[in-house]
């Protein structure tokens, strides 16, 4: 059997997250993404080839570099997915504000 990643699990870390934000923006080598954080190579690698097998960055090999670039398509998904829930709590809040403007204010 084969072990996938849970893409849910990999955007809960803050420091993966901090890498999606970075290489959204542009795209980067391991290098430079390592050398914006405190934690060693190895530790950002391990982010990386976690974002990586979650489909959430990609890599394009140029020469001897590679440079990793932000997979829209895959965070779409995740949008996607959570839009149900987004709109029953947007919904849930305005019944609630509907309610609370209706209730006279207390002296």
């Amino acid at each position: 059997m084969e072990l996938r990643r849970d893409v849910f699990q990999a955007i809960a870390d803050p420091t993966r997250r901090a890498i999606i934000a970075m290489v959204a923006l542009n795209a980067m080598t391991p290098g430079a993404i390592a050398a914006e954080f405190d934690s060693s190579r190895q530790t950002i690698s391990k982010h990386i080839q976690i974002l990586t097998e979650c489909e959430l960055l990609t890599q394009e090999q140029q020469g001897r570099e590679i440079h990793y670039h932000f997979n829209p398509i895959k965070m779409k998904e995740i949008a996607d997915f959570i839009a149900p829930f987004r709109d029953m709590w947007d919904d849930r809040f305005n019944t609630l504000e509907a309610i609370m403007k209706k209730q006279p204010p207390k002296k």
